[in-house]
């Protein structure tokens, strides 16, 4: 019975998150939102919304390690499989504003989340907090890119990015957009992520405790992974279709929200706020920073996501959850595994990373000394 909680709790939130997406997307695309700040935002906030509502739902029960278990592996997991999964599909080209201005801010909050866990606990003033950033932080990016959509306008006028196509035209032609339909299919993807969540939480809790493992290691790995279903066919899907903003936006976006929104909406409803285990203060938060900060060298790799770096991602989630079964069955090798992680397998990928990113750069340097010689 508690395999069936868990399935029909992954499929509900699948279903739900692809209806409150598809809703969502097609209202925003109508008021002529880029097809970027649409990945970081209402794609994003939308696959992102079976965190919320699992978070929410295990905060209220006083499951807080769920809670946190998830919002960490859903991070660490969007960037290795999702991320990894897209780019082995096509290889990604990642703009500008990603890597100068959402990177940064997605390292930033991670930081953030560890600074206020360092005592143990993140508890209702910090939920507050990074709740506020959220609101800040959408505020500025649709606000921004409805200026930047009245200043196209000026040229020509823009036809909406939406999905429909027939109703954009009608835009076109002034009549009002119809939002019945993407409205009711929006509540509707509510009403199965509340459902869902509930389920996935029953069902992961009994597997813990059938298991005889943690709820951190549950919420790090089948939780999130369950969870994080909707960024996997999203930002596959785009990438495959050349959406290639929308793909990364919703990845970073994902993350983004994830600490901000769901950990502070789960910190803020949780009676005593969310406590942080010593193993996921010592080892899942610094793996979750280490995983952002890999971003950049690979975002900077001439702006192109390659097939070789999506393996790699995909092979350091393999590593990350080998890592934790060791660890929870107090495997005999865990210790041998550790250390080759830390000390070999690691680094090594990382000095292959910064040595692409200096060839790079070298390149880039290079061709533009060439363009501005007369």
């Amino acid at each position: 019975m508690t395999a069936v909680l868990l399935v029909l709790g992954v499929a509900a939130l699948v279903a739900g998150a692809e209806l409150l997406v598809r809703g969502a997307a097609r209202i925003a695309a109508r008021f002529g939102i880029s097809s970027l700040v649409i990945g970081l935002t209402v794609v994003a906030f939308g696959t992102s919304s079976p965190e919320l509502a699992v978070s929410a739902a295990a905060a209220l029960r006083d499951e807080a390690d769920i809670a946190l278990g998830n919002v960490i592996g859903s991070n660490i997991f969007n960037i290795l499989v999702v991320l990894g999964l897209s780019a082995l599909v096509a290889p990604i080209v990642v703009a500008r504003e990603v890597i100068r201005e959402q990177t940064p801010i997605m390292i930033g909050v991670s930081v953030l989340m560890l600074l206020f866990a360092l005592n143990g606990v993140i508890g209702r003033v910090e939920g507050v907090l990074l709740f506020l950033g959220i609101l800040v932080y959408t505020t500025a990016l649709v606000v921004r890119s409805r200026r930047e959509s009245l200043a196209s306008q000026t040229a020509e006028p823009m036809l909406a990015t939406g999905p429909d196509q027939d109703e954009a035209e009608a835009i076109e032609r002034g009549e009002q957009p119809r939002l019945l339909r993407p409205l009711i299919e929006a509540c509707l993807g509510l009403a199965l992520l509340v459902l869902g969540s509930n389920l996935l939480v029953q069902g992961a809790t009994g597997i813990a405790a059938a298991l005889g493992v943690s709820e951190l290691v549950v919420g790090l790995t089948i939780v999130a992974a369950g969870t994080s279903l909707p960024e996997v066919a999203t930002s596959i899907v785009a990438a495959i279709r050349g959406e290639r903003d929308m793909a990364v936006g919703n990845i970073v976006g994902s993350n983004i929200f994830n600490t901000l929104a769901i950990l502070g909406a789960a910190a803020m409803l949780a009676p005593d706020g969310i406590g942080v285990p010593p193993a996921a203060l010592s080892f899942d938060l610094p793996v979750m920073i280490a995983v952002a900060l890999v971003c950049l060298p690979i975002f900077f790799n001439g702006q192109v996501i390659q097939r070789w770096e999506g393996m790699l991602l995909v092979g350091f989630y393999i590593a990350y959850t080998v890592y934790l079964a060791l660890d929870a069955s107090e495997h005999d090798a865990f210790t041998e595994y550790r250390a080759a992680m830390l000390y070999f397998v690691l680094p090594l990928a990382l000095l292959t990373l910064l040595a692409s990113s200096v060839r790079t750069g070298r390149r880039v340097v290079v061709e533009r000394r060439g363009q501005s010689r007369p």
